[in-house]
């Protein structure tokens, strides 16, 4: 039988998280934030081990999320934004841009930079994502990071 890594079993320990959000649609990131802070607490990360930074809009992201990733304090970042297409080509930009730099700050610091960045068509689709019928990405990006840091414990460490 293999070997089996999995970081379902997660418990905190002396861990630190950052979440970075979005204020651009506000109605629409106050409910992702709320959902990823009710889920790390909920799973035993204090509050007072939770850092939030509040950024302009998605663009943004990334650069807190580097600081916060390098500052070597944080065992994941939690990055949540909303960016509905409008009438022209931007949204495409911004997310193309924002999730490239947020899968590449991953690898480079080796910690979960779980992506909570909704990209919608329309005001509808992202109210359904942060708490409506399709339930809240904020949750889902919470227990992703969560998830990770369990498996990030799990795998075997690398030889100095």
């Amino acid at each position: 039988m293999p070997n089996i890594f999995s970081g379902t079993d997660y418990l905190p320990t002396n861990d630190r998280v950052a979440i970075v959000v979005s204020t651009y649609n506000t109605s629409i990131t106050d409910k992702l934030l709320t959902g990823s802070l009710q889920t790390l607490e909920s799973r035993g990360i204090s509050e007072a081990d939770i850092d939030v930074a509040k950024v302009p809009g998605a663009w943004e992201i990334p650069l807190a999320a580097a600081v916060m990733a390098r500052s070597g304090k944080y065992t994941a970042i939690i990055c949540l934004g909303c960016v509905i297409r409008g009438e022209t080509t931007h949204d495409v930009h911004i997310n193309t841009q924002v999730s490239q730099t947020l899968g590449n700050l991953a690898l480079e610091c080796e910690i979960p930079v779980s992506f909570g960045l909704l990209t919608c068509n329309t005001v509808e689709q992202a109210i359904s994502r942060s708490g409506g019928a399709v339930g809240n990405k904020g949750v889902e990006a919470a227990e992703a990071a969560l998830e990770m840091m369990g498996l990030l414990r799990n795998l075997p460490q690398s030889k100095p």
